[in-house]
């Protein structure tokens, strides 16, 4: 039995060889390697100095394998081949097959789901499986490729790219807009319910309906008072069935918004600090299904920017003046 080497030759002088033996040449071997004839030959032998014999009879005018080059060229020449289908693999892997992805409940919910059908249709090769969890992801033990976090964007360690900004905005069903307490001014919001929004962002530049009356300049409602929930999501649901006025993420009630099942009372929202970002750890944009899914992402994402909501026509507008951090 051979005995192993204590160390392997470089894998560059193992290619230089296995492409000289098989065209006898180092001049074609040079051309399938595209380096000089002069570079293949050094690699050679350097190859030969390591292994202590020689691998090629040289002469002027031919190039021959010794004995010694005879016995390891069929191995050699497999495992290259191997090494390029186990590539090859790898290649396949990052281009189809499964794509992980840890979301916010909310965000997929309300934003995400209803666009994946698109990426779904472009890329049949490609199934993306949607974690739901407001747990961030530790990429690190768990299985994931990519992720979409709500936050500052302050990911050390991980690709970063920003997909939303964000605002926050009073929202409600069209009817809370007719009758004897129509919102026709934020004043009204005393004969409503408050809808609140207690989702663990932890965003200090996010207003709560006592930042959002105070700014807006009402007195005399509490504003503690109300329905409580966890999650964005289960706020816009209880808006869209008029159990009150929600104080919620436009990105997130974009689509109610769209289609008229909501509306925003009061005009424009106020921006937050916080936004929509896509992570991954570096290693995985050579995936090419994490950049598929990035870059149709961005797309998304620039299309939702650009969109416009029309404000209800007998809305009465009250711009906010936005707090200074810590105010």
């Amino acid at each position: 039995m051979a005995r192993p080497l204590n160390r392997l030759p470089p894998l560059n002088a193992l290619r230089a060889f296995v492409a000289a033996a098989k065209h006898l040449s180092f001049s074609k071997a040079a051309t399938e390697l595209h380096v000089t004839p002069a570079a293949v030959s050094q690699q050679v032998k350097q190859l030969e100095d390591q292994l202590g014999c020689m691998l090629f009879k040289r002469t002027s005018r031919t190039l021959l394998l010794t004995d010694e080059g005879q016995a390891c060229l069929p191995g050699l020449a497999e495992a290259f081949e191997k090494l390029g289908e186990a590539l090859g693999q790898i290649q396949l892997v990052g281009s189809s097959g499964v794509l992980a992805v840890s979301v916010a409940p909310s965000f997929a919910s309300k934003w995400l789901v209803p666009r994946l059908d698109g990426f779904q249709s472009a890329h049949p090769e490609i199934d993306v499986r949607v974690s739901a969890s407001n747990q961030v992801v530790d990429f690190s033990a768990d299985d994931f490729d990519c992720a979409i976090r709500y936050g500052s964007g302050n990911y050390p360690g991980l690709v970063v790219q920003k997909l939303l900004t964000e605002a926050v905005v009073p929202v409600c069903s069209p009817a809370l807009l007719e009758g004897p307490n129509a919102l026709g001014a934020p004043a009204a919001l005393r004969h409503h319910t408050l809808l609140h929004d207690d989702s663990p962002d932890l965003d200090p530049s996010c207003p709560d309906w006592r930042m959002w009356l105070k700014a807006a300049g009402v007195e005399g409602i509490d504003a503690a008072r109300g329905l409580r929930f966890n999650q964005s999501s289960l706020v816009l649901e209880a808006a869209l069935s008029g159990r009150g006025v929600a104080l919620a993420k436009e990105r997130l009630a974009s689509a109610d918004l769209t289609a008229g099942r909501l509306v925003k009372p009061f005009g424009a929202g106020r921006p937050v600090d916080f936004a929509y970002w896509f992570v991954c750890p570096p290693p995985k944009t050579a995936l090419s299904k994490v950049t598929l899914f990035r870059d149709w992402l961005c797309g998304q994402a620039s299309a939702a920017a650009a969109e416009t909501v029309p404000e209800p026509a007998q809305a009465k507008v009250t711009p906010l003046k936005r707090r200074a951090r810590g105010g």
